[in-house]
């Protein structure tokens, strides 16, 4: 089965991880190390500014 393309950049999840503080965890061991409480926060983070982006237009 196929993965699909990410939705999110590269770069931005790695700036929400490094201010969630599991940036760490991506450098030394991958995105697949990463718990699914942080991956849902790291969601939770990008939705939150994608939505303050979009009240600011």
């Amino acid at each position: 089965m196929s993965r699909q393309r990410s939705l999110m950049s590269e770069g931005l999840k790695a700036e929400i991880a490094k201010e969630l503080g599991v940036y760490n965890t991506v450098a030394t061991e991958g995105w697949g190390a990463v718990s699914s409480r942080n991956c849902g926060n790291i969601v939770k983070k990008a939705i939150e500014m994608a939505e303050r982006n979009y009240s600011n237009k």
